[in-house]
This record gives C-alpha cells, sequence and structure tokens, in this order.
C-alpha cells in the first residue's frame, strides 16, 4: 500500500524575500515620479525666464523707438524755432532732447544689466503711445510747414499773375502801336537807302514771320472749333510726313499758309512771269517801303491798288470756300472780297495785317541790288546747317527719345533768303532719311 504523499510545507523565508523585492520595486517607483516631476518643474521654470526676458526686450526695444520718435519730433520743432528764431521754444526742445537722451542712457544699462521688466506689456502700450504722439506731433509741424510754403508759393503766383498781366498790357500797348503805324518795326525811321543792309531785312522778315504765325493760330483755332480733324487736315498739306510730336502739325499749316504768300516773291511784280513786269529801281522799292511801314493796312488799300489786288489774290487762294463756309457758316467773306470789298472781321483783319508784312517784306527784298533772293529746300533731301535751321529742337528726336541719325527735310516752313553773300536760313521740319 502506497504512502499518501504529503505536501511539502511552504518555504517562508521566499515569500517574505519575494514581497521584500515587490516592496522596493514599489518604492523605487515613487521615488521615480518625483524626479521626473522636479525635472518639468525645471524645465518650465526655465522656460517662463526665457519668456520673461524675451517680453523685456520687446518692451525695451518698445522704449527705444518711442524715444527716437520723440526726439525727431524734437528735431523737427527745433528747425522750426530756428526761423524765426525763439530762444524759449529752442530751451525747451533742449530740455526735451536731454531728457530723451538720459533714457537712452538708462536703456543701455539696462540692456547691459540684463534687467527684467516686471510688467512689459503695460511698457509696451506706453512705448506705443510714446511714439504715436511722437508721430503726431512729427506729421503736424511738417504740415504746417507745408501750409506755410504753400502760402509763400501763392503770394509768388499772384505775383506773378500781376507781373503777367502787366506785361500783357504792355505788348497789347506795343502790338497796337506797332500796327497804328506808331513804331517802325524795329527798324530805324532815320533808315536811309545807302545805309541797307541784311541785318534790316532779317528784322523785317522776323516780323513778318511772326504775323504768319499769328493768323495761323487763329485759323488752327477756329478750325478746332468747328470740329476739324486737325490731323487729316495737316496730312493733305504734307501726306509723307511723320511728326515726332501730336503738337508739330501746326507746322504744316504754317507752310502752307507760306507758300501760297510768299507764291510769286522772286518776280519784281510779285506775280507771275507772264504778267506786266515792273520796271522799278531798288531805290523805288526802298521809298516804297519807307511809306508803307508807317501805313496802317487800310491805308495801304486805298493807295497802293497793287496791294489790293494782292490781298484779293491771296485770300482766294488761301482760305478755301469750303473751309470758310465750315469756319464761318457762309461765304460772306469771300463775296466781300470777290466785289472788291474788304470784310470788317478778326479773320481778314489778321489776313491782311499778315499779307501787309509779306509785301513789306517783297518791297524791301527789291530795294538790294542785286535783290534778296527766295529759296526753300526739296522734301527728302539731306539736312543741312549751311541753309536750314529746325522749326522746333525737339523734331530731330525719335518717339523712342532717341537722335535721328540722317535727318532729311520733311518739308519747309518758311522759305530762306540769300542777299549777296549773306545766307538766312530756311526753316524746315525734320524727319527720319
Amino acid at each position: 500500500m502506497e504512502q499518501e504523499r504529503v505536501n511539502p510545507a511552504p518555504n517562508v523565508s521566499g515569500l517574505v524575500r519575494s514581497f521584500t523585492k515587490a516592496i522596493k520595486f514599489r518604492g523605487s517607483g515613487i521615488n521615480q515620479d518625483d524626479r521626473i516631476n522636479k525635472v518639468r518643474m525645471k524645465l518650465s521654470s526655465e522656460d517662463e525666464e526665457k519668456a520673461r526676458i524675451k517680453a523685456s526686450m520687446v518692451a525695451l526695444l518698445a522704449k527705444l523707438f518711442a524715444s527716437i520718435s520723440s526726439i525727431k519730433a524734437a528735431y523737427a520743432q527745433l528747425q522750426v524755432f530756428q526761423s524765426p528764431y525763439d530762444s524759449e521754444g529752442i530751451q525747451s526742445v533742449d530740455e526735451i532732447l536731454i531728457d530723451e537722451l538720459i533714457r537712452l542712457s538708462e536703456m543701455k544699462q539696462i540692456f547691459l544689466k540684463k534687467q527684467i521688466d516686471p510688467s512689459p506689456q503695460v511698457t509696451i502700450l506706453l512705448a506705443e503711445i510714446q511714439e504715436q504722439q511722437g508721430l503726431i506731433k512729427t506729421y503736424d509741424i511738417m504740415r504746417r510747414q507745408l501750409e506755410t510754403q504753400i502760402k509763400v508759393k501763392d503770394s509768388d503766383i499772384n505775383f506773378l499773375k500781376e507781373k503777367l498781366e502787366e506785361s500783357e498790357k504792355l505788348n497789347r500797348s506795343l502790338e497796337k502801336r506797332l500796327k497804328s503805324g506808331g513804331v517802325a518795326l524795329s527798324v530805324s525811321d532815320d533808315l536811309h537807302f545807302s545805309g541797307l543792309n541784311p541785318n534790316h531785312f532779317v528784322t523785317v522778315l522776323r516780323q513778318t514771320v511772326k504775323s504768319v504765325r499769328s493768323f495761323v493760330k487763329l485759323m488752327i483755332c477756329e478750325m478746332r472749333s468747328s470740329g476739324w480733324d486737325l490731323s487729316a487736315a495737316a496730312k493733305s498739306f504734307e501726306p509723307d510726313v511723320v511728326y515726332s510730336r501730336s503738337n508739330h502739325v501746326c507746322f504744316a499749316f504754317e507752310a502752307f499758309v507760306c507758300r501760297m504768300m510768299f507764291d510769286g516773291f522772286q518776280f519784281s511784280n510779285f506775280s507771275h512771269p507772264s504778267q506786266h513786269k515792273t520796271s522799278k529801281k531798288p531805290h523805288q522799292f526802298f521809298k516804297q517801303f519807307i511809306e508803307t511801314k508807317s501805313m496802317k493796312p487800310n491805308e495801304l488799300l486805298s493807295k497802293f491798288p497793287k496791294f489790293g489786288k494782292f490781298c484779293h489774290e491771296k485770300y482766294l487762294v488761301l482760305v478755301h470756300p469750303k473751309m470758310e463756309l465750315s469756319l464761318f457758316g457762309d461765304l460772306n467773306q469771300r463775296n466781300i472780297v470777290n466785289t472788291g470789298g474788304y470784310p470788317d472781321t478778326r479773320f481778314f483783319a489778321e489776313f491782311i495785317e499778315m499779307a501787309k508784312r509779306v509785301w513789306m517784306l517783297h518791297r524791301l527784298a527789291f530795294a538790294f541790288e542785286p535783290e534778296a533772293m527766295i529759296f526753300q529746300m526739296r522734301n527728302r533731301c539731306r539736312f543741312s546747317d549751311v541753309y536750314m535751321e529746325s522749326v522746333a529742337e525737339d523734331a530731330f528726336l525719335l518717339e523712342d527719345g532717341s537722335l535721328i541719325v540722317d535727318p532729311r527735310v520733311g518739308f519747309t516752313v518758311v522759305p530762306g533768303f540769300k542777299i549777296g553773300k549773306t545766307v538766312i536760313h530756311c526753316q524746315v521740319y525734320p524727319c527720319p532719311g
């Protein structure tokens, strides 16, 4: 009979050791959590310190910019007090500058010592307020300075307007005296035939060109008021010319008027050679020039029938019926001219004044011996400084602003003249070759 198996007695000492180990293990876990918490607390403390330092630096920079803004405002105010000189104002600004410099020195020490601002948000807010105040003060000073400058400019403008009005009155007075014969075209009244020289011709030519341009200006003004396309009209005069500036089309009108008015200038009777030629001598032409230069256009018409015939022919060829009808709504002026009369209009008055100048220039041209010879340049011929000058300096420029390399003559605006060996340049409008 088998013996009954008896369970051995439990090992008490082993159980005690296992329990002890378990207790030690739990104890070691508790110590580990404490260390983790301590590490976390340490890291959190360092982050907070860094954030405080950063906030302090931001606040310091804000104070720095605010101080600079105050210094700028004070400097602007100092300039105001310099002129006119204000000693009290300068002293007050000086105190502000000293205070701001002291603040800058204090900020430098705070930065070097790395001092922490206890309330950086408040400092930043106050600094922003100070900076805005400085900017407002600076802009206010600038505004007052600009207002003062505007007043000075307005005063200058009013003064110049008064001077301009005085000049215009003087010019109108001189022009009236010129037209009435009180002043003789800048050519001396005691001019004698023996003392005649090309300079006198140049003087009268300039006055003639001025009169032509005055008539052209009025004609263009009337055309613009009547709705004309000036570019298209200029193209009908000079079809193959490209203008460097849009306002240069006026030279095409001037060229057309000069071409019509100076047609036949080379003949002594100012007419075509098929007609009767005059047998006048140079001194007789000179005498007519002296007589006509002091006459009003109406007196000239009544005393010199040839001048009246000249005006009649030139007006009819210069002012086309369609143009007259478009400008004035009727052909009354043309009808009056055709019947031998002279319209009492501003347009015809400008025309008759221009005709008088051209007629006088012709009389003076044949007072020279040999007579002054008229010439003009062919279109597309090479530009030459010897015989030509440009009516506009910017006509030598292309649209992109570069100079024309090989300038050519687009068309002759004002003819040139030759008196003996003296050449009076013709005025041309240049264009690219």
